[in-house]
């Protein structure tokens, strides 16, 4: 049974907090963090058909094309990168099976932090109340035997949790199709650059559209990334926090 809308974050009352440490490279959060040295942390985890994983991840001190050319060693990954950094990106992972933050959100412990350092993966996660800790965690260490827990702590709150009913309000998810295919041409082609690499009414001809056409998608586009980002930036952190 999948993750429910009854674990909300109106939940109130006392929950355990679980704190998972893995270095096994198998995971791409682990294994990129180790080859580069970097820091990769989860921002939102969304499911998509036939058991794959749309997985959004900051990558922070190591060059987007390392970063791109390391996960593509993973046969069961597909990268994208949809924001560059100095020292960094935010990358999609599409990835096929074998999540366990979201396995973890399934059994009733929900993620607020998954993250990969120099080799060393962290997720911590809450318990409401209405589930059974031991019954959860040992069940989780049952299938996931490579994880160790390291910590228990009981909680009077919770914070917003990384919830696969919250994830679907991505801020890709609030795109059209055809607004994402116009950012991505757009971006790949260079018109994001300074100077630019190409101009509107480039991306336009690509696209086999008019520059007015594009300029429309462009301007919805953006408004809605920017009322995602100022609007939820608190609860999503898609943007590297300084």
């Amino acid at each position: 049974m999948g993750p429910s809308e009854d674990q909300s974050d109106n939940q109130t009352g006392p929950v355990v907090e679980i704190e998972l440490t893995v270095q096994n490279p198998a995971y791409p959060f682990v294994g990129v963090s180790e080859e580069e040295q970097c820091r990769v942390e989860l921002a939102k985890i969304i499911p998509r058909p036939e058991g794959k994983y749309a997985e959004f991840f900051n990558v922070l001190g190591a060059p987007p094309a390392r970063i791109t050319s390391h996960v593509d060693t993973y046969d069961t990954v597909e990268t994208s990168l949809l924001s560059e950094y100095d020292d960094g990106g935010l990358f999609e992972f599409i990835v096929s099976g074998n999540c366990p933050a979201y396995r973890l959100a399934e059994l009733g412990a929900l993620p607020k932090t998954v993250e990969g350092v120099d080799g060393r993966g962290r997720i911590v996660a809450e318990i409401p109340p209405r589930n059974d800790p031991p019954a959860v965690t040992g069940q989780f260490l049952e299938e996931y035997s490579d994880f160790e827990l390291i910590a228990k702590r009981t909680k009077d709150t919770h914070t917003s949790m990384l919830t696969p009913s919250t994830l679907q309000q991505s801020i890709l998810n609030d795109l059209t199709n055809r607004q994402q295919e116009v950012l991505q041409t757009a971006f790949g082609m260079g018109y994001y650059e300074w100077p630019r690499d190409c101009t509107g009414q480039d991306v336009a001809d690509e696209l086999g559209i008019t520059s007015a056409t594009f300029s429309e998608h462009v301007f919805a586009a953006e408004r809605k990334i920017l009322a995602f980002l100022f609007g939820n930036a608190a609860k999503t952190h898609l943007t590297r926090e300084t």
